[in-house]
Order: structure tokens, then C-alpha cells, then sequence
């Protein structure tokens, strides 16, 4: 699975505990606002790739629906 702009901090924490440093690091607060409603498009892409690298997911590992 690969963590999408169209999901909520708190919903990425409660799948990859280990996310939470990152949040902490860009100050985006744990709640259950997309994370392309709290993000500026610039802000959004750097911590996807962040996120997505911890997690050790890329679109390369993911399959499709899941």
C-alpha cells in the first residue's frame, strides 16, 4: 500500500506507528483531514516521499486495490 495525499495523519499513524516522527518533523497535527487539504502542494509532495520511503512503499511494491 502506498500512503496517498487523499489520506488522514491519524489513519497513517494508526497503520505505520513509526510515521508519527515524520508529522512531528513537518508539524502537521494527527486529525482526520486529508492530507491534501492540510498541505500546500509543494509541502505535500515532500512529505509523501518522506512517509512513503520510511514505510518502505513505493508505487513499484504496491498492487493494485490494495
Amino acid at each position: 500500500m502506498v500512503i496517498q495525499k487523499n489520506m488522514s495523519p491519524k489513519a497513517i499513524v494508526g497503520i505505520w506507528e513509526q510515521t508519527g516522527k515524520v508529522f512531528e518533523k513537518f508539524r502537521v497535527p494527527l486529525n482526520e483531514e486529508k492530507l491534501e487539504d492540510l498541505l500546500s502542494p509543494e509541502h505535500l509532495a515532500s512529505i509523501l516521499f518522506e512517509l512513503n520511503h520510511l514505510v518502505g512503499s513505493s508505487k513499484g511494491t504496491c498492487i493494485e486495490g490494495g
